[in-house]
């Protein structure tokens, strides 16, 4: 009997942005016939602003407890969802993926994982608040106004960027930072590995040209690295954004994009509940 429920997607949102920064996909998703949800981190209020009251909420979480956290969420659904995730939860979403949690994964400015070398000077400039002070290992960090609009909505005018920070913005722990930046020199194993061999679905890696905190170069050095699966791997760069590019005014032809993927590789709402 064919199976009428309608196939689950989790968003994953990654570090300075509220769960809530996907409340507008989560609408068009479900209005394409999906079953959408962004759950939020360990240690997350239910709005930005709560969060921002009580950071330490935040406080030394790291990139295997998310990854725990969001796989208990997908244990609890119906059937294997379709995985989207922005930055740290672009990376969350391909080690969810590796993991064979999803049917299918599109991951948005994804944080680098261990094996993608020769981090670009953007990179390592945008990160440097945070890497630069190794106290900051076990605590938060925010950004401000300055910092916001400089390294994550520099591709947006000044007056966006701070609307998004007010609406969205909030503290994150700076342990997936140190986790990514340093995933190369760990000895053992590392909580920014992904599986990269596993059979797999079909997986999408968006990438902005203007992005600093998640270049182009490490997205496209990441897909190189995936298309070696045998499970279907494409790539697309949208050369006038920035690392916002999935909440700011245009985070629709990032949505559209997605969906197009997902139709395309047969994971459209009504070919994957069939």
């Amino acid at each position: 009997m064919p199976n009428h429920a309608k196939t689950p997607v989790v968003f994953v949102h990654g570090l300075w942005m509220h769960a809530s920064s996907w409340d507008e996909w989560v609408g068009l998703f479900n209005d394409n016939g999906y079953q959408a949800i962004a759950p939020r981190w360990p240690g997350e209020a239910e709005s930005a602003e709560a969060t921002r009251k009580n950071p330490h909420t935040f406080d030394n979480r790291g990139i295997a407890e998310v990854t725990d956290h969001y796989s208990k969420v997908i244990a609890d659904l119906p059937t294997p969802p379709i995985l989207i995730g922005h930055s740290f939860g672009g990376l969350i979403a391909q080690r969810l993926f590796g993991l064979g949690f999803g049917r299918g994964c599109v991951a948005i400015a994804p944080a680098q994982f261990r094996g993608i070398l020769g981090l670009p000077p953007a990179q390592l400039r945008a990160a440097w608040p945070v890497l630069s002070r190794p106290g900051l290992l076990k605590k938060t960090w925010s950004h401000t106004p300055e910092t916001f609009h400089r390294f994550f909505a520099n591709a947006v005018p000044r007056v966006e960027s701070d609307r998004l920070l007010q609406a969205y913005g909030m503290p994150a722990p700076a342990r997936p930072l140190f986790q990514a930046g340093l995933a190369n020199l760990t000895i053992g194993r590392s909580e920014a590995a992904v599986d990269t061999h596993r059979d797999r679905g079909p997986l999408l890696l968006i990438a902005g040209g203007r992005d600093q905190y998640v270049p182009a170069s490490v997205v496209r050095a990441a897909y190189k690295i995936q298309r070696r699966n045998s499970g279907r791997t494409e790539f697309k760069l949208f050369e006038d954004r920035g690392h916002s590019l999935a909440g700011d005014h245009g985070w629709r032809d990032i949505a559209d994009t997605a969906l197009e993927f997902l139709t395309r590789t047969g994971l459209s709402a009504k070919d994957s509940a069939a």
